[in-house]
């Protein structure tokens, strides 16, 4: 599998699945705070993004910024939630054991805090196979996904060209990201419509068909 020279993994929705998990409690908590959301709301407008964009559509669209405290309170009720609920996107780790067989290089990138993303890791079993030195979170670059910023620092940091990079993601934000990045994306369209990621190298709809894609 000579193709790519590191495959760079989003954390959300494609290592955990904890897409659910999280829109469920976020719309739940921007409703109690007055600003009525619903699961396919939260969807449609934060899958894939740091919480800084909440921050900013909601000041946008209500003229109202949330309170302090936000992120601490929404990240405590999506942990308390992923330690009872979470769990590995099913086939991934066949996945990883296969590049690792091949000997191909993969790390994630994701949106989510660092915390955030150990304890998805940890709690799914899935952190044995990146160690600290392969985890690269928004809080890394002053600009989540759609910017290309945390794509590029995972390469740099991977020792990889952007063109010699494939990323696995599964939200419009995280592909128009890796396209910025000049990145090849593979485009998981397990909860997104897959002409929403229409900007990707390739979509698929089970997470055993990528193998064969990077190859």
């Amino acid at each position: 599998m000579g193709s790519y020279d590191v495959v760079v993994f989003d954390n959300d929705g494609v290592l955990v699945d904890s897409e659910p998990i999280s829109n469920r409690v976020l719309a739940a908590y921007l409703t109690e705070l007055g600003h009525p959301t619903t699961y396919e709301e939260s969807i449609r407008d934060y899958m894939g993004a740091a919480v800084h964009r909440v921050h900013d559509l909601v000041l946008e669209r209500s003229g109202r910024r949330l309170p302090e405290g936000f992120d601490e309170t929404f990240h405590e009720r999506v942990f308390a939630a992923f330690r009872s609920e979470l769990r590995a996107v099913e086939g991934v780790r066949d996945v990883l054991a296969r590049l690792d067989a091949d000997g191909v290089p993969y790390c994630v990138a994701s949106s989510g805090s660092h915390e955030r993303i150990r304890v998805a890791l940890r709690k799914t079993g899935l952190y044995e196979h990146f160690g600290e030195e392969r985890i690269f979170s928004a809080q890394d670059v002053g600009r989540g996904k759609p910017a290309p910023d945390l794509f590029l620092l995972a390469a740099e940091k991977m020792g990889a060209r952007p063109g010699r990079c494939a990323v696995v993601e599964d939200s419009p934000l995280g592909v128009e990201a890796a396209v910025a990045a000049g990145m090849d994306v593979y485009a998981f369209a397990a909860m997104t419509p897959r002409e929403r990621l229409a900007g990707a190298t390739a979509c698929f709809s089970r997470i055993e068909e990528l193998h064969a894609l990077l190859s």
